[in-house]
């Protein structure tokens, strides 16, 4: 096992690892790997796409000095379990809209006491922002057409002015008939709108096809 230039992030082969922070328990039938008394999780990515965007190149800056996180669209907690095991010390509000995914969401929180999962909608903002307070990383994976807006109105409410964050965009979900490119510029359009500086996107294939990861920061 092979340390990477992300910090608790490793290296075995290709594959990353996180170090995990429940022994023995597997959230999403990941492999574990034991090393000199350490487990670690395998980071799938093409069930995260935070691991695929890392593995494509993302930053190392990405997780330094983030001592609080808001998570929008948790699902089951797939990428939201490796986040965990990044950052033990920091709290990560998990927003996820859909009972369904919400249950198996909670349940993972009563092992991993730094997720604190929010049951709401990610385009109100306001009904859970005095509970969030300011985060220094902003994460977004939501399937809606007004994803770039969404993203916008959450890093106006609760992303530190210094803080980064990183936008999942899903270009289907926007349109199934413009090019990704106009789609993209769009997006693009929006955030800076929301007064935030975006760096270059970074397109996730062959991990998850017609997703872009969209950095930015605050």
């Amino acid at each position: 096992m092979e340390p990477t230039e992300f910090p608790r992030i490793f290296r075995h082969g290709r594959d990353l690892y996180t170090e995990n922070a429940t022994p023995g328990v597997r959230v999403y039938g990941e492999d574990l790997l034991k090393e000199s008394g350490t487990e670690y999780r395998r980071w799938d990515p093409f069930r995260s796409k935070l691991a695929a965007y890392l593995l494509k190149g993302g930053p190392s800056s990405l997780f330094e000095r983030v001592r609080s996180v808001l998570y929008l669209g948790g699902s089951h907690g797939t990428t939201v379990s490796h986040l965990s095991d990044l950052l033990p010390g920091a709290p990560i509000f998990v927003i996820e809209k859909s009972p369904l995914s919400f249950a198996p969401l909670l349940e993972l929180s009563r092992r991993r006491e730094n997720l604190l999962p929010i049951l709401a909608d990610a385009q109100l903002p306001e009904r859970y922002a005095a509970d969030v307070g300011t985060v220094d990383l902003l994460y977004q994976d939501v399937a809606q057409r007004a994803q770039a807006r969404i993203f916008g109105e959450n890093a106006n409410a609760c992303l530190n002015p210094s803080g980064r964050g990183l936008l999942m965009l899903k270009v289907r979900s926007i349109s199934q008939s413009r090019t990704a490119r106009s789609v993209v510029a769009e997006a693009r359009r929006e955030l800076a709108a929301s007064g935030l500086s975006i760096g270059p996107e970074v397109d996730l294939a062959p991990f998850s096809r017609d997703h872009l990861a969209v950095p930015v920061t605050g």
